[in-house]
């Protein structure tokens, strides 16, 4: 079980980690970062989440372990250098890029808390973490207001997406089944967020009903 779980985790990590690495890098290409600037910014959206949970958990950032978090970042960035200008008109492809990140590194902070023991709801909260401290990271980097703090759904899909992980584990689904139900489901929630352009409330529309 361990093995598996372990396997699986890797996987995922992989794949966040180059979801997440595009998203940042795109984000500093639009403000004109030179190629170390950028990928300064795709390190940080890319093992910065990942790396306040393993703190949190007492272990090893997992970035110190292995160089191919690293090499995964560095080929992102190679992949906007030079495909840049035909991936630009694909506007749309840069969104899906960051919420597939935000849901692969849910899931991956979700099953390494849960291999360290640790209980399902503190495992959410560190799926959560996992998938939108690096973009907090990211943000502050670029001097812009992080997008959590917005009303555009982004943490509580990812929320949403670790209730529905574990409640898909309760049914005794396989580690692949709660994976892909989670993944799904995180993306859809932020899809149609954006879609229909449904928030949440903010504090401000709270001040208005009160005078």
């Amino acid at each position: 079980m361990e093995i598996e779980l372990s396997s699986v985790l890797l996987v995922i990590e992989f794949l966040g980690t180059f979801a997440f690495a595009i998203s940042g890098i795109r984000h500093a290409a639009a403000k004109h970062f030179d190629w170390f600037g950028g990928y300064v910014c795709g390190i940080a959206v890319a093992i910065g989440g990942g790396t306040i949970r393993d703190v949190m958990l007492g272990t090893t950032p997992f970035w110190m372990t292995t160089p191919i978090y690293m090499i995964c970042t560095a080929i992102a960035l190679l992949t906007v250098a030079f495909f840049g200008k035909w991936m630009e008109p694909l506007k749309n492809a840069w969104f899906v890029f960051d919420t597939f990140g935000l849901a692969l590194f849910t899931i991956a902070g979700i099953q390494k808390s849960i291999l360290f023991g640790q209980p399902y709801w503190v495992a959410i909260i560190m799926g959560c973490i996992t998938g939108s401290a690096g973009g907090v990271i990211r943000d502050v980097l670029l001097n812009n207001e992080p997008v959590i703090f917005h009303k555009e759904i982004y943490a509580i899909a990812s929320v949403l997406g670790g209730m529905v992980y574990w409640g898909m584990t309760r049914y005794g689904l396989s580690l692949e089944w709660c994976s892909v139900m989670s993944f799904v489901i995180t993306c859809m929630i932020r899809f149609l967020a954006v879609r229909y352009h449904i928030s949440l409330p903010v504090l401000s529309e709270f001040e208005k009903k009160e005078k």
